[in-house]
């Protein structure tokens, strides 16, 4: 049995790179643990640097941000994940459960997953109902 590969939400990756987020303790526990298959699409990798460099939310510039998401990818177990398919090709298995625009960055981090047989790993709960029962395995939610 092949041991499961990890895709980093972008929630996930903001709590493991920001030491005052409410979740860093729960993200980097997790993220300590031996063997980890992990890794980041350009679409984590763009979120965490638009969220991270915003002057409401971000402590960092694009380039300090771009910085840690470089230090990140000579971690153990890295890997990058390529997007080659469309968005539409990969929400299709859980379209009908799709109801709002503040899903459509989860869908496609989920399809991801789904399509690479991994894992989105997630802070969002409400994902876990966008996998729904078929695809529940593909979503970890950290608590």
């Amino acid at each position: 049995m092949s041991r499961a590969r990890y895709l980093l939400d972008v929630n996930v990756l903001i709590a493991l790179t920001e030491p005052a987020h409410a979740r860093y303790r729960t993200a980097t526990k997790w993220f300590a643990i031996p063997g980890l298959s992990w890794g980041m699409c350009a679409f984590s990798e763009a979120g965490f640097l638009r969220l991270t460099a915003s002057p409401s939310v971000g402590r960092h510039s694009v380039a300090e941000g771009e910085s840690v998401l470089t230090a990140l990818t000579t971690l153990p177990g890295y890997r990058y994940w390529p997007i080659a398919a469309s968005w539409a090709t990969l929400v299709a298995p859980f379209r009908e459960r799709l109801y709002g625009h503040q899903q459509i960055t989860d869908a496609l981090l989920l399809g991801l997953a789904i399509k690479e047989n991994g894992v989105l790993v997630t802070l969002d709960r409400a994902i876990k109902s966008l996998a729904g029962p078929k695809y529940s395995a593909n979503v970890l939610v950290l608590e």
